[in-house]
């Protein structure tokens, strides 16, 4: 791996640790403010709506702009952004309006963030697809550790000190994770495309997405993965309340395992990928996850409920691998942001069908119903995308990739780059 690989870890690592710290403390503060469930929604809406309103508009600028600054500048505009409702918190000036809007901006930044760094990486990595399964296992990986396990409670607790204290905690990681991003060594950026408008250069990143068989099927799993995910999310709470007699805390636990799953599934996932062929392997995961939403749909007590769960963490945590890795090693450099912004804003845009699926179902029908439909769901799609991304399409576009990466390519520039002392 790259010297650079580690700066750009350990940067996506602090700053997970402090998403998770602010995105326990947020609704918690949010809480403090008002009781209306509309106003908490809002706030919590508030950070999606980004990818609704510009997923690929912000991938096609992200093709334009150097991969490395955005990244580093983004965290540094997040991390002042975030002294904002620190002082509003210090003076008790706190208002809805404005958790609402920070939290708006800081998912606008996330997408410009996210969408740089995923593009940056195949940069980094010269298109290896073995290096890319290594990094993006040790990516997620880390992600889901801070996000998921150590963010939260520690966002509890700093806001117990005030609620300037998670917030000022969250800028400290952006800004850390930006003078990281900083020092990362710089990459060729591809080739300026003839001068088009924003929105045309934006529709043509889609369009490679529609055209392209093995990159719809990346697509449409977390697609069609996040409506029947979401549906099940809705309901889950209650659904371990009122048939598997779980309280509070035992919630926690059940998300808990859940995480745990997708720790040990970001682990195995490039042995996976070794073992069964890329293509395999994600058919594998898919039908694991519908299989696991089938379990807990069925699960008569806690404890299969809790396997359930931590199986359809591992599913998911393998294919969140897996699927970005492929898709990286198979893009155009020039294309990168384009892609990965669309592919991600079809699964944000999935999620409100999820959420208003699974309320509906459980209010027509019975609280098991949004998880057999979930399970269900899942299945299906397994079985329609299981021959768009089967090995043989795989490998014939990892070929097509590498034929296209000749020696003068930009993207072997960048590994030059990369490799070269004093980077």
């Amino acid at each position: 791996m790259p010297t650079g690989f580690g700066r750009l870890w350990t940067a996506q690592t602090v700053s997970s640790l402090g998403d998770g710290v602010t995105q326990a403390a947020l609704p918690l503060i949010a809480l403090t403010l008002t009781r209306d469930p509309m106003a908490l929604a809002v706030v919590t809406a508030a950070g999606t709506l980004p990818w609704l309103l510009f997923g690929v508009l912000g991938g096609a600028l992200v093709d334009r702009w150097d991969r490395r600054r955005t990244m580093w500048v983004v965290d540094a505009a997040r991390a002042a952004l975030l002294a904002v409702p620190a002082m509003a918190a210090a003076l008790d000036a706190l208002s809805i309006p404005l958790l609402a809007a920070v939290a708006f901006l800081l998912g606008l930044g996330g997408l410009f963030f996210d969408t740089a760094a995923t593009a940056y990486l195949p940069d980094l990595l010269r298109r290896d697809p073995a290096l890319l399964e290594r990094a993006n296992s040790r990516l997620r990986g880390a992600q889901t550790a801070m996000s998921g396990f150590v963010g939260p409670p520690a966002g509890s607790a700093l806001l117990a000190l005030g609620r300037a204290v998670p917030l000022l905690a969250d800028a400290l990681s952006f800004l850390l994770s930006a003078l990281l991003v900083r020092a990362l060594p710089a990459t060729s950026r591809p080739a300026p495309e003839a001068r088009e408008s924003l929105l045309r250069q934006a529709r043509a990143g889609a369009s490679y997405v529609f055209r392209d068989r093995v990159l719809l099927g990346l697509a449409l799993r977390p697609a069609v993965g996040n409506v029947a995910f979401i549906a099940v999310e809705t309901v889950l709470a209650l659904f371990a309340h009122e048939r598997l007699g779980i309280d509070t805390y035992g919630f926690g636990l059940l998300l808990t395992a859940e995480a745990t799953g997708g720790l040990l599934g970001a682990g195995v996932a490039s042995h996976l990928g070794r073992r069964l062929g890329t293509g395999t392997a994600l058919t594998c995961t898919a039908a694991l996850e519908g299989l696991a939403v089938l379990g807990l749909a069925a699960a008569p007590n806690p404890y299969v409920a809790g396997l359930a769960l931590a199986v359809c963490g591992a599913g998911m945590g393998a294919t969140m691998v897996l699927a970005p890795s492929l898709r990286q090693a198979i893009v155009p450099a020039r294309l990168m942001g384009r892609v990965a912004s669309t592919s991600r804003m079809l699964a944000m845009c999935a999620a409100p069908v999820g959420a208003f699926l699974g309320g509906w179902l459980a209010t027509a029908y019975d609280i098991r119903t949004p998880l057999y439909a979930a399970a269900g769901l899942l299945l299906a799609m397994t079985a329609v995308t299981a021959s768009m991304t089967s090995n043989r399409r795989v490998e014939a576009a990892l070929s097509a990739a590498a034929a296209a990466d000749g020696p003068d390519s930009p993207v072997s520039e960048a590994g030059a780059d990369v490799t070269a002392p004093g980077s």
